[in-house]
């Protein structure tokens, strides 16, 4: 496997802008993949600065950089102060993700990201884990696929899809993408096909790799992890995310309205560098397709008085 083909990273020099990269700093990319930030990183470091990475997918390891100043960890970035403690780091100057799935995990048909091909309901970012996408679909309530498909793929049908799925499997149970497929067939409205199974996909992965909990876990560790005037760099690709990351930077936490302390002023850990989401150019996207729905948000590590 080559990187070059594993994932073009998108945004990569409006990345580099918002991380404000220091020579001598330690910097974490959580979302490692294919390596493409982490290494633009690695050019702008000098020989004292030093880049963690973390990435729960095996095939990223095939990707890893060879570098005395890089450090591949091989977790979900939900554990990133626990590892960061182990190698004896305490603070950082900035953090990078990534989110969503790896032009090479939509590419490999065996991983069953992708509704281009028919393979095994997997949609499993870490091997190891035993909750896949086959799982959900045989042995989830109605009541909760219902919740999966309305909250995570935003599907208007949500309720008849559910309902659908929970029938069918009584006497078949789900295996492969084009069995699914075939099921669902006539709740996809027509001409809308690509888009439905897409809604269906991302509402199937969620739920495997808990990418909201994960998301949420690992925000909150930024607040201890960044030193004052550190960098956040969040890229990512559907509302949900976006706006998990754009409440946390705004207001320290994800629902509910900013904390003030006994004087009425704000108490959050972050000053907002982009006030709107950050987008590619027109010039990239017609290069790279998956820049289209990318959003990137930055902000800065507020010094809090003592």
């Amino acid at each position: 496997m080559t990187n070059l083909v594993y994932h073009v990273p998108v945004m990569l020099q409006e990345c580099m802008e918002g991380l404000n990269i220091h020579p001598d700093g330690t910097y974490v990319d959580v979302t490692f993949g294919g390596g493409g930030h982490s290494r633009e990183i690695l050019k702008q470091l000098g020989p004292n600065g030093r880049l963690i990475a973390f990435d729960q997918d095996p095939d990223a390891l095939e990707n890893a950089i060879d570098d005395p100043r890089f450090i591949l960890v091989h977790h979900n970035f939900k554990f990133l102060k626990n590892n960061l403690r182990l190698l004896g780091i305490k603070s950082v100057d900035g953090i990078l993700g990534d989110l969503g799935v790896s032009s090479h995990q939509f590419d490999a048909a065996e991983r069953g990201f992708s509704t281009r091909f028919d393979a095994s309901l997997d949609m499993r970012m870490d091997q190891v884990s035993d909750l896949d996408a086959k799982q959900i679909l045989n042995t989830y309530s109605e009541e909760d696929l219902h919740r999966i498909f309305g909250m995570y793929g935003e599907i208007q049908n949500a309720k008849s899809l559910a309902k659908a799925i929970v029938t069918a499997r009584l006497t078949k149970e789900f295996d492969t993408i084009s069995g699914l497929k075939e099921t669902i067939q006539k709740l996809v409205p027509r001409g809308k096909e690509h888009k439905y199974h897409a809604q269906l996909f991302q509402a199937l992965r969620i739920e495997v790799n808990q990418e909201l909990e994960a998301l949420q876990e690992f925000l909150l560790q930024t607040i201890a992890v960044l030193k004052p005037e550190g960098r956040l760099v969040i890229m990512s690709y559907h509302s949900l995310e976006d706006r998990l990351v754009k409440n946390f930077m705004q207001k320290g936490k994800f629902r509910g309205d900013v904390e003030k302390d006994f004087f009425g002023h704000e108490i959050k850990p972050f000053h907002v560098i982009s006030r709107k989401a950050i987008s590619a150019s027109p010039e990239e996207i017609e290069q790279n397709n998956r820049a289209r729905s990318a959003k990137l948000r930055v902000a800065e590590k507020i010094e809090q008085e003592a």
